[in-house]
């Protein structure tokens, strides 16, 4: 195809209009980028700007490895804790998902603080929480100790999942965003799969020095975070909505390729955060809107929270935390083998959430979903059925153990996979720029209370109804998250983040115009 057969895709007149013309959907930014790649300089300021959004997601996603850290090394940490500290079962159940439930107050909290001082310095912020939390987890002499640091530590990482998200998505451009807003959810695997192997490493140290040293250590993550905060730049919709445009402008040329992008992206975000010649963004009353909602504003908490609820319901982190009783459950009884057999699931999940990263923004997110969804359902049946089998000795043990570990690791597999990252990636598109940081705290605060719920509460489900019983409801459940994803979850690859809010807005003629923006693009970039 020639190169000014674009002109002719776009409106038949070869005038060089066309598409970019079309109303109400800031064309002069979306094609601009095309016409911009052709330049001589071009290609190469692209590569340092994806390389420099690159290094800001990576740090900007450091706190999800304290969260990763803490689910994969606590699963470990319980078996010696409860021997060293004599603790009952009821209260392994609290130390476990107090974290989780916990981490809702630093969500709440961190809406309204990286609106007041910014996203990046809420960053450093849920670092310092969470280090203090974890050294006195390391240094506690008794169990009411440990709870204590275990609060701070749920509060700081509350903070931590709640902003990483939120700022990438809004500093990464649109081709790339679901990648990017990824790093997240590869950090929290990366954090549960060192938390895995540091319970392997030192589970032959004495019971009352190796649950210490495996928490000590999440402390060290902290460390790089410090140094981020001197690297990575404000997120400049944040600044925006500060009025500070000429800091948002500095930003948006280190992260886009021309200066005629960073024009009409400053522009389209102004107009979304509402400010027009130099007028301050005035904070509106956000939990009223959230009480009261717009019909719109409704799809999207829909949208939104369902997600994050659903991604925990199906009992992801009661499959990592207590991984170990699952497999003493199939019939493991060594502590060193139950400890590798965790390191196996940890590699599955932090494998395959590269997966994801590959095929978010090429395949999208809602086949992602729907492949993530159906499999954890078929592998937490067969885990159920596995342990029920084994429970009424109708199958060879070794068949069992390994139809158990088989299950366990591809559940998490399929969870990286799909509704593991993209859940996430999700929550921080859909919602508008004024009330972002806010919406996306009030979802991560569903996702952490039923995650705490569910650790809290699954030693005493499995007593009532066994461990195969209870991955029979998470299968079921899971099955339920299917349908839902089918009649809510729209699909959001290549669209700005102000475009999606237009998509949701059942208000506006979105759809049909955004096909033939879409197959034209497509020709364009083919070309």
């Amino acid at each position: 195809m020639a190169l000014g057969d674009d002109k002719a895709i776009s409106d038949g007149t070869g005038d060089g209009k066309g598409v970019s013309m079309l109303p109400g959907l800031g064309g002069k930014g979306r094609y601009g980028r095309i016409d911009a790649d052709l330049s001589d300089d071009g290609p190469r300021r692209g590569i340092e700007s994806n390389r420099y959004i690159f290094a800001c997601a990576i740090f900007a996603s450091l706190n999800s490895v304290l969260l990763g850290y803490d689910v994969g090394v606590m699963s470990g940490c319980i078996i010696f804790i409860q021997k060293d500290l004599h603790i009952t079962e009821v209260q392994q159940e609290v130390l476990v998902g107090c974290l989780s439930i916990l981490s809702l107050v630093g969500s709440l909290a961190a809406g309204r603080t990286s609106d007041a001082i910014g996203r990046k310095w809420t960053i450093g912020l849920a670092a310092i929480i969470f280090q203090t939390g974890a050294a006195i987890m390391a240094f506690a002499p008794s169990f009411q100790v440990l709870i204590l640091g275990r609060l701070l530590a749920g509060v700081g990482i509350g903070f931590g999942v709640m902003i990483a998200p939120v700022y990438i998505a809004e500093i990464s451009p649109t081709v790339s965003r679901g990648s990017f807003t990824s790093f997240p959810e590869i950090f929290i695997n990366l954090g549960i799969l060192l938390g895995y192997i540091s319970n392997y490493v030192f589970s032959g140290l004495s019971e009352h020095i190796s649950w210490r040293i495996m928490l000590g250590i999440g402390i060290l993550p902290s460390v790089f975070i410090g140094f981020a905060l001197f690297v990575i730049p404000e997120s400049p919709r944040w600044l925006v909505m500060q009025n500070r445009l000429e800091e948002a402008r500095s930003v948006l040329m280190r992260i886009n390729e021309n200066e005629k992008e960073v024009e009409n992206r400053l522009r389209e975000i102004e107009e979304a955060a509402g400010v027009v010649e130099g007028e301050k963004y005035v904070e509106k009353a956000v939990w009223r809107e959230f009480l009261r909602p717009s019909p719109t504003l409704r799809r999207m908490l829909i949208i939104g929270i369902g997600i994050q609820c659903f991604q925990q319901i199906s009992g992801i982190d009661a499959t990592v935390y207590y991984s170990p009783t699952i497999f003493r459950d199939a019939g493991i009884k060594s502590d060193s083998k139950l400890l590798a057999a965790t390191v196996a699931v940890g590699i599955a999940k932090t494998t395959f959430i590269l997966v994801a990263i590959l095929l978010i923004d090429r395949v999208g997110r809602k086949p992602l979903l729907y492949v993530s969804t159906i499999g954890m359902t078929v592998c937490l049946f067969c885990l159920g059925l596995a342990l029920s089998l084994l429970g009424n000795n109708l199958v060879y043990p070794r068949v069992g153990i390994l139809v158990a570990i088989l299950s366990v690791c591809g559940n998490v597999a399929f969870f990286s996979v799909g509704i593991g990252p993209i859940c996430w990636v999700l929550s921080s598109e859909i919602f508008p720029q004024r009330l972002r940081a806010q919406a996306v705290a009030l979802g991560t605060v569903g996702n952490r209370v039923i995650s705490g719920l569910i650790a809290m509460s699954f030693l005493s489900m499995c007593r009532a109804i066994t461990v195969a019983g209870t991955f029979f409801i998470f299968s079921a459940i899971s099955a339920m998250s299917v349908i839902f994803i089918n009649m809510y979850v729209p699909e959001t690859k290549g669209k700005s983040l102000e475009q999606i809010e237009m998509l949701i807005d059942t208000r506006r003629e979105w759809q049909p115009i955004e096909v033939e923006l879409g197959d034209a693009e497509h020709l364009v970039q083919k070309d």
